[in-house]
């Protein structure tokens, strides 16, 4: 299952300039290992962060909202057990991230498609 969604003013926005640099943005991060421990570095990147930080340089837009990792539910079993595997005791619970959830709920993308 799946779900697509474009920018709702996409029309306006995604110039060709802006096209230009959002190619950019995504391409600068190939070859990146993935990045496990959801570090807001360029080091290397997870799925959500490149898609929000390449609307983000590329059309000053917020597509989602940041959280901090202290603001998901860590109590499971097998997160804590991820959480552990990945950074010991010192977990970075200030840590800025975004989730493809937070992403699915903006207010400023629209559903193309829907398979769930």
């Amino acid at each position: 299952a799946y779900k697509i969604m474009r920018l709702k003013n996409a029309q306006e926005v995604l110039t060709a300039p802006v096209l230009t640099k959002l190619k950019s943005e995504t391409t600068k991060h190939l070859d990146k290992d993935y990045d496990l421990t959801f570090e807001w570095s360029d080091t290397r990147i997870y799925c959500s962060e490149l898609v929000w930080k390449a609307y983000k340089n590329s059309t000053q837009l917020d597509i989602g909202a940041l959280q901090q990792l202290k603001e998901f539910d860590l109590t499971h079993p097998l997160v804590k057990q991820k959480l552990l595997e990945r950074y010991g005791t010192k977990i970075p619970l200030e840590e800025p991230v975004i989730s493809p959830g937070s992403i699915a709920i903006s207010d400023l993308l629209i559903t193309v498609v829907d398979t769930f």
